[in-house]
């Protein structure tokens, strides 16, 4: 198993994050939110790169710079530890955008259950979506 968050997974295209805002679905799992949208732009097609991820913690909820990073790191360590279940069902490529939406401060544990809730919810999801 591969536990990385390299640079080349990390979502920076401002045209793919305006697809997401505009075209994406999304699936929450309180307080968490993953927009998605099917892209294959900024990925190579000789990559065996399935996922470009980005993570947001709204200014609303956390005033001060250093509680959103503190949470935006969580949320990449979670999905760090835990993309497996997302690289094993996907067959496409994904763009991913990953929201804490809460001013509630979850414990690391209760953010990893949490995540890995909305991963499997995200697949079943796509599956759902690719057998219609």
């Amino acid at each position: 198993m591969n536990f990385t968050y390299p640079k080349s997974e990390k979502l920076k295209s401002k045209k793919t994050i305006d697809l997401l805002f505009s075209k994406g679905k999304s699936v929450s799992k309180y307080p968490l939110r993953l927009v998605y949208v099917e892209s294959d732009y900024g990925i190579p097609e000789d990559s065996e790169q399935k996922i470009k991820m980005g993570v947001s913690v709204s200014k609303k909820y956390f005033k001060h710079a250093v509680d959103r990073n503190y949470f935006k790191r969580v949320l990449r360590e979670t999905y760090r530890l835990n993309k497996q279940i997302l690289l094993d069902a996907l067959d496409k490529r994904y763009a991913i955008m990953f929201f804490y939406q809460s001013k509630d401060r979850l414990s690391y544990p209760e953010i990893e259950t949490k995540t890995i809730q909305l991963f499997e919810k995200f697949v079943k999801a796509i599956t759902e979506e690719e057998n219609k």
